[in-house]
């Protein structure tokens, strides 16, 4: 196999990674990046190690607490603070919300 191949694949690999991430994703990708822009927030408390903030923002916009916070979890997102850099990291890129943004 040729470096042109492989890098073929390898981007084919990438692509097929994110579209089931896509796929799997509990909500839509603006109430993700409204989640994670909510848990980011200036004024956003100190992390208590649960999923207070974040199940507070499911709530508020009518979504399922019990569908999405298992998604969380599997993304590493098993308190706020966790959300914000956990689930960034898996997800950031794909639905273009970067931590540097305000909202």
């Amino acid at each position: 196999m040729d470096k042109e191949q492989k890098k073929k694949l390898k981007t084919q690999f990438k692509k097929n990674e994110q579209d089931e991430l896509l796929a799997s994703l509990p909500m839509s990708i603006d109430d993700l990046k409204d989640l994670l822009s909510f848990l980011n927030r200036e004024s956003a408390p100190e992390c208590d190690h649960t999923l207070k903030e974040a199940i507070e923002f499911i709530k508020s916009r009518n979504l399922d607490p019990e569908v999405i916070v298992p998604w969380l979890g599997e993304h590493g997102g098993f308190c706020d603070c966790e959300v914000i850099f956990n689930v960034y990291d898996d997800v950031g890129d794909i639905v273009g919300w970067h931590l540097e943004e305000d909202s």
